[in-house]
């Protein structure tokens, strides 16, 4: 029997097939001081954003029972994963389950800013009538430019491609096989944008990939989104480029600190926020579940 620690919750449906499986699964959540006791009598222990797993973790529960780590998500900037697969532990993550939903979640934000819905909702409920103030654009024809190129972003690449707009990326690797989109250099991209959509990973400690530098080589105007991870944009210099009008909106699932206490972030008119939800689907958390359990039992039947 195997025991699993759930820190943050798990889908349902994957509790009880791991239960059925005669394994133990527990779902209570444990702060990181508790988690170096209570972890060295478990096996697994799956997180979602929530649970930090850093070096002092680690070597807390190095040597123990715990022999595997699952980020239940895709993101895996919340484990040190180099330190903890350097002291005998495994790490996963479910790479293909949420992008889908996080790919619609970045589009919905995408309508949202062009015509103004996240504001118009608050005011009117503030008694408002502000037809006039509210024009938006369409999208389509616009050009969306992607930064990273992976599951999340081709997702978005083929939904807005639907709606006509005009798509373009950037990304470390050399990609194969979109031949509908056009690869560019970061700057040649940053210039051309209408939209720009953030979908990369952002190592501890790493200077954002979107400062004062980079917003100076936009067009006027153009629209930000992230739903990848905080600190991807500056958070200081998305509200400076705000003030002045260089970005004419931006919408944000992710945040520095979570949850976030930048009021400047959290107050200005011009941003659209949720609060980190991009794989809060009920299809997205039965995937991730099922990735959970495949990943589980393959690692321990192997």
């Amino acid at each position: 029997m195997l025991r699993i620690l759930a820190n943050d919750g798990l889908e349902a449906a994957a509790v009880q097939t791991l239960r059925e499986a005669g394994h133990e699964v527990v779902t209570d959540f444990h702060d990181v001081e508790a988690l170096k006791t209570v972890l060295k009598d478990f096996d697994v222990i799956v997180i979602r954003s929530a649970t930090k797993i850093r070096k002092e973790l680690i070597d807390a529960v190095k040597g123990s029972r715990l022999k595997l780590m699952i980020r239940a998500g895709v993101g895996i900037d919340n484990i040190d994963v180099a330190y903890a697969e350097e002291n005998g532990f495994t790490v996963r993550n479910t790479p293909n389950a949420s992008s889908a939903s996080v790919a619609e979640l970045a589009l919905g934000h995408m309508f949202n800013l062009a015509r103004h819905i996240h504001a118009a909702n608050v005011t009117m409920k503030n008694g408002e009538w502000n037809k006039k103030h509210y024009q938006g654009i369409e999208l389509a024809g616009k050009t969306l430019g992607l930064i990273g190129f992976g599951r999340i972003s081709r997702s978005l690449a083929h939904k807005a491609s639907a709606l006509g707009m005009k798509i373009v990326y950037t990304d470390i690797f050399e990609i194969e096989g979109y031949d509908e989109y056009e690869s560019m250099t970061m700057d040649e991209l940053l210039a051309v944008s209408d939209f720009i959509s953030c979908h990369v990973p952002l190592a501890p400690g790493s200077a954002a990939v979107i400062g004062d530098a980079e917003i100076a080589k936009m067009k006027d105007g153009v629209y930000l989104v992230n739903t990848s991870r905080g600190g991807v944009i500056c958070e200081d210099s998305l509200v400076k480029a705000l003030d002045s009008g260089k970005v004419a909106a931006a919408a944000l699932d992710v945040f520095v600190e979570e949850p976030t206490k930048n009021q400047a972030i959290l107050n200005h008119p011009k941003i659209s926020l949720t609060p980190h939800v991009g794989a809060s689907t009920d299809e997205a958390q039965e995937r991730i579940g099922v990735e959970v359990v495949h990943t589980i039992l393959h690692f321990f039947n192997k």
